[in-house]
């Protein structure tokens, strides 16, 4: 096995450091690559031999793809995110569900599948992974329809595609759902990127929230993931120190799951 590929939510650390300086120190630490970079920057970023792990695919998370209205304009946001991600060696391109606005919770599955499987042959032709996000519509997010991990997989199903997976943001699930480790134990193979923060508050992977991470981080490897795992979370303290001390205590875990399986 080998050791865990990490990367770092740039909206999250471009407001605290300049992006030179976060490239720069992202290399340093041991980063292989960010993720969520705006286009601009997709040129800089894969130069200095950092990857990119994933790019948003479309606007916007209240208006998505469960509202037929907006499938128009969203699937050629789509095929235009799959050409670029394609063309910058980007595997995932991220989804979003939109609001309910009162839609049911069966209709609304329907209607993002509908999307999804128009465009997934698509994705699959360009070696790419659409990733439908779960968010928590309980602080960040209120109406979020991908507010829970079953909701996802019945999107992923009914799309049937190797190129239609879910985006596990460990801290919106640990909000919506808890249960961490036995739904990514369960439930793996739908999932192919995962995002982390502290909970509560979103901030760094530290002593003052609630997720053991890890612990949760083992489950991940455990299942043979091969995947990013993203930091996405907004730091209080000193950004470059947060960034390191994620990267270690990720890397750690990895490390004894491989002196394990030896």
């Amino acid at each position: 096995m080998t050791p865990i590929r990490q990367s770092v939510a740039w909206w999250c650390f471009v407001p605290h450091l300049e992006p030179d300086v976060l490239i720069v120190a992202a290399k340093q630490i041991g980063y292989v690559a960010l993720d969520l970079v705006p286009p601009d920057y997709w040129a800089t970023v894969r130069a200095s031999g950092l990857a990119i792990s994933s790019i948003a695919g479309h606007g916007s998370i209240e208006f998505g793809l469960n509202n037929r209205q907006q499938h128009r304009r969203i699937l050629s946001e789509l095929e235009q995110a799959i050409k670029n991600a394609a063309a910058f060696g980007i595997p995932n391109v991220v989804c979003f569900s939109g609001s309910r606005a009162g839609l049911s919770d069966t209709d609304g599955a329907s209607i993002c599948a509908e999307a999804l499987a128009k465009i997934a042959p698509i994705a699959e032709s360009a070696g790419i992974t659409l990733t439908l996000e779960l968010l928590n519509s309980k602080i960040d997010h209120p109406d979020y329809q991908a507010d829970r991990t079953d909701w996802g997989i019945t999107v992923c199903q009914m799309v049937a595609s190797p190129s239609v997976k879910l985006l596990f943001d460990i801290y919106h699930m640990q909000i919506m759902e808890g249960d961490l480790i036995r739904t990514i134990q369960a439930n793996h193979q739908h999932i192919a990127h995962y995002h982390t923060a502290g909970n509560p508050g979103r901030h760094e992977l530290d002593s003052s929230q609630e997720i053991s991470y890890a612990a949760v981080v083992k489950a991940i490897l455990k299942t043979g993931y091969t995947g990013f795992i993203a930091h996405e979370f907004m730091p209080r303290h000193d950004p470059i120190t947060a960034l390191r001390q994620a990267y270690l205590l990720v890397q750690q875990q990895s490390l004894e799951v491989n002196q394990t399986n030896f």
